[in-house]
């Protein structure tokens, strides 16, 4: 966990920097990192959230073969985590598509 966010701070910072080079109008380079930026963002966070999904079904599918009777009860809270998930990976298209230009 300490490594992903040491790996997220980095590439942010990536990302963060090819925008301020942009902006003072090293078009080349600029447009390169941002879209190396973007590619990374994008891959991230469709690894970040498919981690976390399967994970969640895993937990989820393990507690109601336990206990059979518990599952309306772990239905709905199931799909809202997967919602937040999914949540979390379109944010990074988003950042992608706004780094990329």
């Amino acid at each position: 966990m300490k490594l992903l966010r040491t790996v997220s701070s980095v590439l942010l910072g990536v990302g963060v920097s090819a925008v301020a080079v942009a902006a003072e109008g090293a078009a080349g380079e600029a447009v390169g990192l941002a879209k190396i930026g973007a590619a990374i963002a994008i891959g991230l966070g469709a690894f970040g959230a498919a981690t976390a999904q399967g994970r969640a079904a895993s937990a989820a599918l393990e507690g109601i073969a336990r206990n059979p009777a518990s599952r309306g009860d772990v239905f709905v809270p199931l799909i809202l985590s997967l919602v937040f998930m999914e949540f979390q990976a379109l944010l990074c298209f988003v950042i992608a598509l706004n780094l990329a230009g």
